[in-house]
Order: structure tokens, then C-alpha cells, then sequence
């Protein structure tokens, strides 16, 4: 499976096509137009987009699917949490799906690999380093989302620091990182815009 990722503009569109390990395969900027998207393609195989929601997207949408591409909508609601801009809010959003399959925030951090690693003997538990198991993609976007966002939010920000002072910096990273992962959850089911709090 081959990915695109579509910028639409009026004008003309910003295509980036990857494998399914996310290697690059080409890039570039088209007219908007079927018979230059069709000409960007040919010779790709199964291909899905990725497209950013905004006010075009819907025909947009239309357009690659008569061309017979899947094509999956980022989640507008998602770009409302800090940290999550253009690129990792699309890559959040194909990473999730289907929100449904999660039961609860706990499920999405299991799926993207942000739970400690816990090994118990007798009465003692011990907590390790985050699983290896997991969605990279997801962890690695809610990993970098964690700086910009502590940056934009107050009360991210107090979390954060609280962690670092008492358990270092990688673990308040994936701690937040959590955070943020549980912000998405209750976003995208509740069908709301996070406000930030700014101090």
C-alpha cells in the first residue's frame, strides 16, 4: 500500500507520495486538475490519500474517488489540541482511524506504545521503560507534539515541569505524551474544539 498526502489549494495541490514505511517516493506541486493527479500517479499501485478537511476538501474527495484512490479525511478537531499542526495531525488521524476501537484513553495508550513496561515478583511491581510494542507512528507524533504543546498550554506545561523536577525529562516527555493522547481520545468523541489555557 502506497500512501499520498494531498495540501489542496485553489490553484494546485502539494503531493507527496510514501510506501508503507514511510519513505518518500516523490513530491511535488500540480495544477488542480484529475488529468495531473492521474499523471502524478501513474504507475503507483494501491494508493490511499490523506487530505486535509477545509472547505474543498469534500470535492476533492470526490475527485479522487472517481479516479478509484481511498481517500481518508484528517480530523479537523484534532488540529485544535497544541502541538498538532498540519503534518502531525494528519499522521494522528491515519494512524487512529477508527476511534471506536478503543474502549478508553487507556486502549489508544497501549496501541501507541506510551505505557511503562511492568514486571512483578511476589508482592513487588516494577516499572520500566515505555513497551517496545506499539504504533510507532502514533508515539513518535504524540512524543513531538509534546514540546510545541507545553509550550501553548498552560496547565500542559505545569504537568510537564511537575514530572521533570521529580522523574527527569524523558519520562514527563512520555508522560505528556500520554496526556496529550487522552486529549485526543475525549476531542474526537465528544465532537468538541480543546481550548487552551494560556496564561
Amino acid at each position: 500500500m502506497n500512501y499520498v498526502g494531498i495540501d489542496h489549494h485553489r490553484q494546485y495541490l502539494h503531493l507527496t507520495l510514501m510506501d508503507q514505511m514511510g519513505q518518500v517516493l516523490r513530491s511535488g506541486r500540480v495544477p488542480n486538475l484529475q488529468a495531473e493527479i492521474a499523471k502524478f500517479l501513474e504507475g503507483t499501485e494501491a494508493v490511499e490519500a490523506v487530505i486535509e478537511t477545509g472547505r474543498s476538501s469534500y470535492t476533492m474527495v470526490d475527485v479522487l474517488e472517481e479516479m478509484g484512490v481511498a481517500v481518508k479525511i484528517a480530523h479537523p478537531l484534532v488540529r485544535t489540541i497544541p502541538g498538532f499542526g498540519k503534518f502531525l495531525s494528519v499522521l494522528v488521524t491515519v494512524e487512529i482511524a477508527d476511534l471506536t476501537r478503543f474502549a478508553d484513553p487507556a486502549h489508544l495508550h497501549a496501541y501507541a506504545g506510551v505505557i511503562p513496561s511492568t514486571h512483578s515478583s511476589g508482592d513487588r511491581t516494577h516499572h520500566g521503560k515505555i513497551v517496545r510494542a506499539g504504533n510507532r507512528w502514533l508515539r513518535w507524533a504524540a512524543v513531538e507534539a509534546v514540546w510545541p504543546a507545553i509550550r501553548a498550554d498552560f496547565d500542559l506545561r505545569c504537568f510537564y515541569e511537575r514530572l521533570a523536577r521529580g522523574n527527569g525529562a524523558n519520562k514527563a516527555n512520555v508522560a505528556t505524551a500520554r496526556r496529550l493522547l487522552t486529549i485526543i481520545y475525549k476531542v474526537w468523541k465528544e465532537g468538541r474544539n480543546y481550548i487552551a489555557y494560556r496564561r
